[in-house]
């Protein structure tokens, strides 16, 4: 009787993890920033019907890289999970920090029990409510790791690069121009190519709107952000 094929626990991990990178890999990057007024989103996304940055609640968002139907699966679900919570409690109880956790529990267990892992990162944005105070940006990996990330994030493509780049190049206080032509530049460290208002999907979450604070930057109004005053 042939013995069964055996993969160290060790191995098995280090397979799973090198497989969901490079699918991540493969994804086109996202970058978050924080600006004067809240949190601005840019991705790199020319598509106009599939989004990668979404609302998620009143002023939390969701930005997702990988494998598409993966992290749309992870957004609807955590629409619904903030959804429940705000109706069962009330608004002011749905928390960016909140629904991190449950992210990172989820990606955790899919990466631990399952076969194959999910091969999506994630972000989840929350704008503070007063200006001045913290906004929280929390960046879930493949495996469930869960990093609080501070002024910017980035993920996706040449996420180490890019945060090189934003590394050297941010500043606090930034105008919404100011930052997302910095954004837009960090897409472009990698890119052989310049990149137009009709290869970005941008949204932010703007404190001074009432109770949500998600908007999305249509092209138009996008193009002439990116060709003011640098």
């Amino acid at each position: 009787m042939p013995l069964p094929y055996y993969v160290s626990p060790e191995q098995m991990m280090k397979d799973k993890a090198e497989y969901a990178r490079k699918g991540i890999a493969r994804g086109k990057s996202i970058v978050a920033l924080e600006y004067l007024d809240g949190v601005l989103l840019v991705a790199e996304n020319p598509s106009t019907l599939l989004h990668k940055i979404s609302e998620i609640y009143d002023r939390i968002a969701f930005a997702g890289v990988g494998k598409y139907n993966e992290f749309e699966n992870l957004r609807v679900a955590g629409v619904r999970h903030a959804d429940l919570k705000g109706y069962s409690y009330s608004r002011g109880d749905v928390t960016g920090k909140a629904l991190a956790n449950a992210y990172s529990q989820a990606l955790g267990n899919i990466f631990t029990q399952d076969i194959k892992p999910f091969e999506v990162e994630v972000l989840v944005v929350e704008v503070a409510e007063a200006n001045g105070a913290k906004n929280e940006i929390f960046h879930i990996l493949y495996d469930g790791t869960i990093e609080d990330e501070h002024n910017y994030a980035a993920m996706g493509g040449q996420a180490d690069e890019i945060r090189r780049f934003l590394k050297d190049n941010y500043r606090e206080g930034l105008s919404l121009q100011e930052a997302l032509q910095l954004g837009a530049r960090a897409l472009m460290v990698t890119q052989n190519k310049a990149l137009t208002e009709r290869d970005l999907e941008v949204a932010v979450l703007d404190r001074a709107k009432e109770r949500r604070r998600f908007r999305r930057i249509p092209p138009e109004a996008l193009g002439q952000l990116l060709e003011g005053p640098k």
